[in-house]
C-alpha cells in the first residue's frame, strides 16, 4: 500500500528532481565538448545538438536499470528502518541540496563535481538524521572524495602530457608535421577507440567485473578494436583527408568519408558537394582576444592589465613561425543583439516580439560566444603557447569529436543516477510502504533524466564550456585531442582502483598538464585554475550544509 500521506514530498522531490538533472547536464556535460568547442572543432549548436543524442543515447539505452539508491554507501541506511516516511524525507532533502548547490555553482561558471554534490547532500542529510558516516579511508568514503581533489587531476595530467609529448614530438615538431600527422592519425583514431571500448566494456552499468568478464576477452577486444579501426582508417579516412587537405578539394565534408577509395580519383563523384571556394582549413589560433567582447571577464587585479598587455603584444608571437601568427578576430553577435536587438523598439504584444522572444529562449544557450574573450591577461597567456601547422591540428579534430562523443554516452549512463538516485529511492519507498536500498529504476524516468541532462547543457551549458576552454590555455584540436583521452584514462584507471574521481577534475587536470607542456607555467592561466578549484573544495561542504539545513529543520519543526 503506497503512502499516500507523504504523497506531498515525493512531488517536491519530483520538481528537485527535474532540477538536478538539468543543472547536472548544464554543469557536468560541459566537461566533455569544453576543449573541442575551445579548438574550434566544433561549434555551440552542434555542441548542443551533439549533446542532446548521445547524453539521452547513454542514460536511456546503458543506464543502470538498478540505481544505488545511497551513493557509495557514504551514509547507513539501517537509521532509517521501519521508518520508511523519514526516508523519502531525507532523499528529499539530499535532491533539494544538489539542486541547490547545482544551481548556484553553474550560474557562476563553477565546474563542480555532480558525483560529490550528491554525496555532500547525503553527508548532510546523515548527519542531521544522526547516520552514521563513512569518513574513514574506505570505498566511496569522505576522506577518499577530499584526497581526489588533488589525485585525479595530477593522474590526468601525467597521462595528457605524455600523450600530448607524442604528438607534440612525433607530429607538430617534426620538419613536415603535416606529412607525419597524415602517417600518424590512424594510429591515434585506433587508440583512442581501443581506450574508450575498454571503458565502455569495463565501466557500463551491469557490466561484469574485469576479473569475471576475463582479461583474455577484454584483451581481445581492445585488440580488435584497434586493428578493426586501423584498417578502417586507411581504407576511408587517409583517401577523404588526402583529398581534402592535400587536394585542396574544399567541396568534400566529413559527409563524405563512406566514398573512401573513390576520392583517390582524379574526378570522383561528390554527392551535395560544399562550396568549392569555401575554406578548406579553418584558423584554430585565430586570435581570441576582443576588446569590444560582450563575453564576461574574469576578475582582474588592479595591475594586471598594463603588464599583460606589454606581454601580449605582437612582437611576443614573433618567437613562432611568423606564418602562424594568429589572425585578428571578428566580433561575435551575441543572442541579445541577435534576437531581441531588432524587436526592442516593438510593443511586447507584437508578433514579430514574441517570436523573437521565443528564438531567445530557445536559442540563447547555443548561440553565444565561448572563444573570445577581452581580457589582455588571457591573450598574454596564449601567446605563450606555439602555434602549430592548421592542416596538422585539422587531422585530430576527428580523434577529438569522437572521444567527446563516447565521453558523453559514458556520463549520461553513469551520472544519470547522481540525480535519480534519491527520487528513484522515495519512488519506491513511497509504493512499496517500505525502506528500499536498491530499486529498479523506471524506464521513464531515464528517459526524462536523459532528455534533461541534453537540455541542460542546451540552455545553460556555455557557462561551463567558457570556464573549461580557453579561459585556462590555448586550445587546439591536437591539444583538446590529449586532453580528452588523457581524462578518460585517468577516470578508467582510478575506477578499476577504487578511487571516486570526477570528470571534471581529470578535464582540469589534463588541461593544466598539456599546457605545461609548453615548458612555460605564464601558459596557464593559475587565476583561473584557482576559482575553478575553490569550487572543489566548496562542493562538499556546502552542499551538505544546504541538505543538512533541510533535513535537521524538517525533523524538529514543532507543529500543533
Amino acid at each position: 500500500m503506497a503512502l499516500t500521506k507523504y504523497g506531498w514530498i515525493l512531488a517536491l522531490i519530483t520538481i528537485f528532481f527535474t532540477v538536478s538533472s538539468f543543472m547536472n547536464g548544464a554543469n557536468d556535460v560541459a566537461n566533455s565538448y569544453a576543449t573541442s568547442v575551445a579548438a574550434r572543432t566544433l561549434t555551440m549548436p552542434q555542441v548542443g545538438i551533439l549533446a542532446m543524442i548521445t547524453e539521452f543515447v547513454g542514460a536511456v539505452a546503458l543506464g543502470n536499470r538498478v540505481t544505488s539508491t545511497i551513493k557509495n554507501g557514504i551514509i547507513d541506511i539501517d537509521r532509517f528502518e521501519g521508518n520508511p516516511g523519514a526516508l523519502m524525507l531525507a532523499m528529499g532533502s539530499a535532491e533539494m541540496g544538489n539542486a541547490i548547490w547545482l544551481s548556484f555553482a553553474t550560474s557562476i561558471g563553477y565546474p563542480v563535481s555532480t558525483t560529490q554534490t550528491i554525496v555532500g547532500s547525503l553527508i548532510g542529510v546523515g548527519i542531521a538524521a544522526d547516520s552514521q558516516v563513512t569518513w574513514e579511508w574506505d570505498d566511496g568514503s569522505v576522506s577518499q572524495v577530499a584526497a581526489s581533489w588533488a589525485i585525479a587531476p595530477v593522474l590526468a595530467g601525467c597521462f595528457a602530457a605524455i600523450l600530448f609529448a607524442t604528438v607534440k614530438f612525433g607530429v607538430l615538431e617534426r620538419r613536415d608535421p603535416f606529412k607525419n600527422g597524415l602517417r600518424a592519425i590512424p594510429i591515434y583514431l585506433a587508440f583512442t577507440c581501443a581506450c574508450l571500448a575498454l571503458f565502455i566494456v569495463v565501466e557500463a552499468p551491469g557490466a561484469p567485473s574485469l576479473e569475471d568478464f576475463g582479461g583474455g576477452k577484454a584483451t581481445g577486444i581492445v585488440l580488435g578494436v584497434f586493428f578493426g579501426i586501423l584498417a578502417l582508417a586507411y581504407i576511408f579516412f587517409v583517401p577523404y583527408i588526402h583529398r581534402r587537405l592535400v587536394k585542396q578539394d574544399a567541396r568534400i565534408k566529413f559527409y563524405h568519408l563512406p566514398l573512401g577509395p573513390l576520392l583517390w580519383k582524379e574526378n570522383p563523384y561528390i554527392y551535395y558537394p560544399a562550396n568549392a571556394d569555401g575554406p578548406v582549413v579553418i584558423d584554430y589560433y585565430e586570435n581570441a582576444y576582443s576588446a569590444d567582447s560582450s563575453v564576461e571577464n574574469l576578475p582582474e587585479s588592479p595591475d594586471a592589465s598594463e603588464k599583460d598587455v606589454k606581454t601580449a603584444d605582437a612582437s611576443a608571437l614573433e618567437k613562432a613561425n611568423p606564418l602562424l601568427v594568429p589572425t585578428a578576430r571578428k566580433r561575435v553577435i551575441e543572442p541579445e543583439e541577435r534576437f531581441l536587438a531588432p524587436t526592442k523598439h516593438l510593443s511586447i504584444a507584437n508578433p514579430s516580439r514574441l517570436f523573437s522572444l521565443v528564438k531567445y529562449f530557445l536559442f540563447q544557450g547555443v548561440t553565444r560566444d565561448c572563444v573570445s574573450h577581452a581580457t589582455p591577461h588571457l591573450m598574454a597567456t596564449h601567446a605563450r603557447a606555439k602555434k602549430y601547422d592548421n592542416r596538422a591540428e585539422h587531422l585530430f579534430t576527428y580523434a577529438q569529436v569522437l572521444s567527446a562523443m563516447l565521453m558523453s554516452i559514458a556520463h549520461g549512463s553513469n551520472d544519470v543516477a547522481n540525480a535519480i538516485g534519491p527520487w528513484a529511492a522515495a519512488y519506491s519507498t513511497y509504493r512499496a510502504n517500505e525502506v528500499a536500498t536498491k530499486v529498479p529504476t523506471p524506464v521513464w524516468a531515464l528517459v526524462i533524466a536523459g532528455f534533461l541532462l541534453g537540455a541542460g547543457f542546451w540552455f545553460f551549458g556555455f557557462k561551463i564550456i567558457r570556464a573549461l576552454g580557453n579561459r585556462i590555455t590555448q586550445m587546439s584540436p591536437a591539444r583538446g585531442f590529449s586532453m580528452e583521452l588523457g581524462a578518460a584514462i585517468t577516470v578508467l584507471l582510478a575506477s578499476r582502483l577504487g578511487l571516486p574521481v570526477s570528470t571534471t577534475q581529470c578535464l582540469t587536470g589534463a588541461t593544466v598538464g598539456v599546457a605545461l607542456m609548453n615548458f612555460d607555467v605564464k601558459a596557464v592561466n593559475w587565476r583561473q585554475v584557482a576559482f575553478i578549484f575553490s569550487g572543489w573544495i566548496l562542493t562538499l561542504p556546502c552542499a551538505a550544509l544546504v541538505s543538512g539545513l533541510v533535513m535537521g529543520m524538517a525533523l524538529n519543526t514543532p507543529h500543533l
